[in-house]
């Protein structure tokens, strides 16, 4: 959530950071603003509403906001409504800042500072840090900045400015992401280095307790007593096209057009022989087979991946599994052992709840194993292991081919941890990696069904309530692809077990209520349609994902639309229903008129609780 962007260097900063807020748009925001060095002051501006209503305000105060140095941040609100006075940066004579996070000791600071005649004029606890630096202020900027961190409690990224020091700015973090990018003759502070990537591609990676300072032509990076830092450099493995639309109306439709690649990039280095394996990610056999127990934990889309693990994992390699939302994990007190592994999933690598209950088992010595799309990220530094996911940038809000790689590594590890708990032999290993290996193919032909998936989305744009049905893993994916209905058409959708319909649900299903219904599984095929006749006869309108081969079982008066997958084994339908259910959300978005890339109220990446 928000972005933050600091600049240093020959350019004009308020360009390089209205450019850089726009690249960090997908984050989520409701207001932005920014502060340059000009003749010897800082000066401010902040606009609610989207980035185009800075950069005319910038546009207009040109004249004023002339510097090669300077900071800009989006915000989306916590503390305080959307309100020019509550956007960043905020500021004091001395100091201006910008802050990501929720500071959750705000109210005794502000008491205290009050109490020394401060005075406080927005809503918001990121005002706290501005005239918390004010206070502590006495011409030692790491040293002022070292006395307020410690004294904040929650999470936060900042980036700052003091009046007397205009070459430079400076910045630290707890939680909430923030990185240095290296230029040539210009140095940057981001959220993320796809804010800068038209500049450069190298970058750092900033830690707890940790204080940047950045100029034009020095980088310095030093810890909470003022002692310098050597870091290694990353270098970003995707370029400025990555991650710009390419000729696709949105990010979202060109990220679902990427998911065979995306699919092919993450499971290629993991295959030799076709047989998995992890070599890559210096995972060897021995580390998987100590295991009696999985607990996979993680977020929103995330764990919906993790569902579909969950039932592969105990299909394929009979070991139990639990999966738990991140944010319910860390406060049940879960009972875990030595012979359990904890898997955390999260596309960006710093999802607040998800870190947190990494965090958990690591202090109770269980091994932890990551699954992240970003590279040197909080999740992948601190987990034992890690497997990197090749999506590329995503930019859209609403994730797409960060899921499908997301399940195509629960593929990968079903089969290995199959194979070394001797629930598989080799030769039927290698015949589910090959069929994995088809999957990109199966997206692309089902990505071709767009048209029909339009003409099914025009017909049901005005219902304001939906319903999908499935058993087993056509249930799991079943809460993904009401999830994106949800995220992108704001239509008020539920997932059920169809089994669990009778059991209150069907109180719900009335005259012409659509019913996405998911028979692809054949061991359930008979009981799923018994299920479907039951809301048919009571009005709904039913929308069939299944095959050609189920299709001819299905009797034609209970069929209202129709969408047909390939027909590939049973256990490997996830691929197939999820593009439909994208491409489902996308069209109904764009022909509600909603904002598919940036669904209102939504961030990218959830870095506080």
């Amino acid at each position: 959530m928000c972005g933050i962007i600091g600049y240093a260097g020959e350019l004009q900063a308020p360009d390089v950071i209205i450019d850089g807020l726009k690249k960090l748009e997908y984050r989520g925001y409701d207001s932005a603003g920014l502060s340059v060095f000009n003749n010897g002051e800082i000066k401010t501006i902040k606009s609610i509403g989207r980035i185009i209503n800075l950069e005319e305000l910038k546009n207009k105060n040109q004249d004023e906001l002339i510097s090669n140095v300077g900071i800009g941040h989006t915000r989306w609100a916590t503390h305080g409504k959307p309100s020019e006075k509550n956007a960043h940066p905020h500021f004091t004579d001395k100091v201006s800042i910008v802050h990501n996070g929720i500071i959750e000791n705000y109210l005794k600071l502000k008491k205290c500072l009050e109490e020394k005649n401060y005075v406080f004029e927005t809503e918001t606890d990121s005002e706290i840090v501005a005239k918390l630096l004010d206070y502590y202020y006495q011409g030692d900027p790491i040293q002022a900045i070292s006395k307020v961190i410690s004294r904040l409690e929650g999470a936060f990224a900042l980036a700052i400015m003091f009046k007397d020091q205009p070459q430079k700015i400076y910045g630290a973090r707890k939680e909430c992401p923030l990185i240095v990018a290296l230029g040539e003759n210009q140095n940057f502070i981001a959220s993320d280095i796809n804010a800068v990537l038209e500049y450069t591609n190298k970058y750092y990676n900033i830690d707890y307790q940790e204080i940047i300072e950045i100029s034009k032509d020095s980088v310095e990076i030093l810890d909470i007593d003022g002692n310098k830092i050597k870091k290694q450099i990353n270098i970003a493995n995707w370029n400025v096209a990555a991650a710009q639309k390419c000729g696709y109306e949105h990010f979202m439709l060109k990220e679902i057009n990427e998911q065979p690649q995306a699919i092919n990039s993450t499971i290629s280095p993991r295959i030799i022989d076709f047989l998995p394996d992890f070599n890559y990610d210096n995972i060897d056999s021995d580390y998987l087979k100590k295991f009696n127990k999985i607990f996979i934990v993680a977020c929103g889309t995330a764990m919906y991946a993790g569902m579909v693990g969950k039932d592969l994992i105990e299909k394929i390699a009979r070991v139990p599994v639990e999966v738990d939302v991140a944010s319910e994990f860390r406060y049940r007190d879960p009972i875990l052992t030595k012979q359990d592994l904890l898997i955390v999933i999260s596309q960006s690598g710093e999802t607040a709840d998800t870190l947190a209950a990494l965090r958990l088992a690591k202090s109770k010595q269980i091994e932890t194993l990551a699954i992240v799309n970003v590279v040197g990220s909080s999740i992948a530094r601190e987990a034992d292991k890690v497997i990197t996911t090749f999506a590329g940038p995503e930019i859209a809000v609403a994730s797409t081919k960060a899921y499908i790689v997301q399940v195509a590594v629960m593929y990968l590890l079903s089969i290995k941890l199959a194979l070394v708990n001797q629930k598989l032999d080799k030769n039927q290993a290698r015949e589910y990696i090959k069929i994995l290996m088809q999957m990109p193919e199966a997206i692309s032909d089902v990505i071709g069904l767009s048209d029909n998936i339009k003409n099914i989305a025009t017909k049901y744009q005005n219902t304001k309530d939906m319903f999908f049905l499935g058993r087993g893993l056509d249930f799991a994916t079943c809460l993904e692809g009401s999830l994106k209905l949800k995220e992108i058409s704001y239509i008020c959708c539920q997932p059920y077990q169809a089994g669990e319909l009778k059991h209150g649900t069907i109180s719900l299903i009335t005259d012409n209520i659509p019913v996405v219904c998911v028979a692809t599984q054949t061991n359930l095929f008979d009981k799923m349609i018994s299920n479907i006749k039951e809301v048919k006869a009571r009005g709904a309108k039913t929308i069939f994902l299944t095959t050609p081969e189920l299709e001819t079982k299905i009797e034609k008066e209970i069929i209202d639309d129709i969408i047909l997958l390939p027909c590939i084994k049973d256990i490997f339908m996830p691929f197939v229903i999820v593009p439909v259910f994208q491409l489902m959300a996308y069209h109904m978005g764009i022909i509600k008129d909603c904002d598919v890339d940036k669904p209102r109220n939504l961030a990218k990446s959830v870095t506080v609780e």
